[in-house]
């Protein structure tokens, strides 16, 4: 598909270009390698009370502190690694979210001794397309924040110890990693992304 200014899209990327990229080539593509899962869960953790603009802006450095989100590795932080944190201008510097990224890496390493991967866990909450909205324009997807599916999602993490896991920010998860397909019916991309969730594979508990 040529792309230009008026290829019509979600109207929430407005005209950033880096926003517009993470639109078109990402959000809602289905994931299912564990790191960027993990990686999704800790970022979207991270922005809440803020805009995903601003987390997509600092996400190479949040990479960078983080060990590129191999929650193996972040599973094994210690005090050293929050002072480092801390001091890191580059990602959003705020204790609570730090410590909860190093505990959730690893109840991550739990999750996957029990449910074999992430990913397998995970897509495991996936809602059944009767339990979705019959049209996806605006005025719908504006009374949508959190679903049964992202509900069942945040208490089955926190019962496993997660922590800046709640049902809005897993909703924004599962839009963001395909297991939800919110583009609007207007929007070029929600085809694809649609061709996408049709071929993926999905893991299996």
């Amino acid at each position: 598909m040529a792309l230009d200014d008026t290829t019509p899209r979600c109207t929430w990327p407005g005209e950033h270009a880096d926003y517009i990229a993470y639109h078109d080539d990402e959000w809602g593509r289905p994931v299912r390698d564990d790191i960027r899962l993990f990686e999704k869960i800790c970022l979207e953790g991270f922005q809440s009370g803020l805009s995903w603009l601003t987390i997509l802006r600092k996400r190479e450095a949040f990479r960078a502190g983080f060990a590129g989100f191999d929650f193996h590795k972040v599973a094994t932080f210690g005090e050293a690694d929050v002072e480092r944190l801390l001091a890191d201008a580059g990602i959003v510097r705020h204790q609570g979210k730090i410590r909860s990224t190093i505990n959730n890496a690893q109840r991550a390493v739990e999750l996957v001794e029990e449910a074999g991967s992430l990913a397998a866990f995970i897509w495991s909450f996936e809602p059944k397309p009767v339990d979705r909205p019959n049209r996806f324009d605006r005025e719908t997807l504006n009374t949508i924040t959190m679903s049964d599916a992202s509900k069942a999602l945040s208490k089955a993490l926190k019962k496993r110890g997660w922590s800046f896991v709640g049902p809005t920010t897993m909703y924004a998860f599962m839009q963001s990693v395909g297991i939800v397909n919110d583009h609007l019916d207007t929007c070029a991309f929600r085809a694809a992304c649609e061709q996408d969730r049709a071929e993926f594979e999905r893991p299996t508990l």
